[in-house]
């Protein structure tokens, strides 16, 4: 990595998705968060290398074993370092990166920013839905089941006419859009 970053910041910022630049702003912020103490058993890993593996991973979407190999981590401690990480990075950036507004001027300038930018009057925000697929968790049985035959958590977003999150929601198990409709139409809750 540091031979990449030094050498070829293009390809750096290929590989991890951001220029080095924001890297080391993540890696600064989060260094206090994600730091171990050396012990006599191991000697822990740098910060750097733990948010270098969990954006690559939420970049690529590779397997933790198939990481092992390149990074030269094992795979067991790759998936403890990507939920640390990602906690993180949630705690470290909550307030600043989903702040929705607390005012009327900032809700009416929401919606002037819709307006100005995509001409759509009086719309405050984007909201869109995926499911994300999941090992069904333990004694759930059908629960988290989809009717896209697939065991899924339900993502809920709204962003802001310049893509940016207002608010997310990653509650729901994936049985819950049988109720809603597969097109469209509206069920009762049961």
């Amino acid at each position: 990595m540091v031979e990449l970053r030094n050498e070829d910041t293009r390809s750096f910022q290929n590989f991890m998705r951001i220029p080095p630049a924001t890297f080391d702003e993540i890696v600064q912020r989060l260094t206090p968060r994600i730091t171990k103490e050396t012990t006599n058993w191991r000697a822990p890993l740098d910060p750097d290398l733990k948010v270098a593996l969990t954006l690559r991973h939420l970049a690529s979407g590779a397997k933790y074993r198939d990481m092992q190999y390149a990074w030269r981590v094992p795979h067991n401690t790759i998936s403890i370092v990507v939920r640390e990480v990602c906690k993180a990075i949630i705690e470290e950036y909550v307030d600043e990166q989903l702040s929705p507004p607390t005012t009327q001027a900032g809700w009416l300038q929401l919606a002037n920013d819709w307006y100005q930018r995509w001409n759509f009057p009086n719309v405050i925000g984007a909201i869109d839905g995926k499911h994300v697929a999941c090992k069904a968790p333990p004694d759930s049985g059908s629960e988290y089941y989809n009717y896209k035959n697939f065991f899924s958590v339900i993502l809920f977003a709204m962003v802001t006419s310049d893509y940016k999150f207002l608010w997310v929601d990653v509650s729901g198990n994936g049985r819950l859009t049988a109720f809603l409709g597969r097109h469209g139409q509206n069920y009762e809750w049961p």
